[in-house]
């Protein structure tokens, strides 16, 4: 607390920082397990004209790319063109859940080092109102808690702010390769559907 007023933001940011990046690590380590030839099941069984078998073992899976496969089965017997729109529909919900709150996490980011600087200012600004107080010479203990709560808060702000900004950045790479899986995945789902087979 010897940093003054700034730390107390400073404390919440760095507790909301952790509790997001630590929800949407977990959510998105489940998002990206897809079971081993979950792809190569349901083409047999859409192959195999069973498509409520393909349906059940969408909505076991329970994965971004399930999902979507589950709602262009759905879709089985409509134009490819709105089965295809289908599938994009449900894959930007899905993509916007992998998002959720990953904003406040780049805010964290980008607020916690500003609002350790701007303690910094408010620490120097007691520092140099204590000078203009003082009668004769000034002690170096009258300007140390000032030049203190300023660097406390500087560093306080520095040490939130880039862990934050690294998860940040690490949590963005994760969701790409659910979405490069699940384009990857809606592609191929509509390959099989235009197979002379069908």
């Amino acid at each position: 607390m010897n940093g003054g007023w700034a730390m107390i933001p400073l404390a919440l940011l760095s507790l909301a920082g952790i509790y997001i990046f630590v929800e949407r690590y977990l959510t998105l380590k489940k998002a990206a397990k897809n079971p081993e030839g979950f792809n190569d099941r349901i083409k047999s069984m859409v192959l195999a004209g069973d498509i409520n078998g393909a349906k059940m073992l969408c909505a076991q899976t329970n994965t971004p790319v399930s999902r979507m496969i589950s709602k262009g089965i759905t879709r089985i017997g409509h134009p490819l063109k709105n089965i295809e729109t289908s599938i994009e529909n449900q894959g930007k919900i899905e993509i916007s859940r992998l998002e959720k709150n990953l904003a406040a996490l780049a805010t964290v980011a980008g607020a916690a080092p500003m609002l350790g600087f701007l303690g910094t200012v408010t620490g120097m600004i007691a520092a140099f109102i204590a000078i203009a107080q003082a009668e004769g010479s000034v002690s170096p203990k009258l300007l140390s808690s000032g030049i203190y709560q300023a660097m406390v808060t500087t560093a306080a702000g520095l040490i939130i702010g880039l862990p934050a900004y690294v998860g940040y950045n690490y949590l963005v790479s994760k969701i790409d390769s659910i979405v490069h899986s699940m384009e990857y995945s809606s592609i191929e789902f509509l390959d099989l559907l235009q197979e002379p087979q069908l």
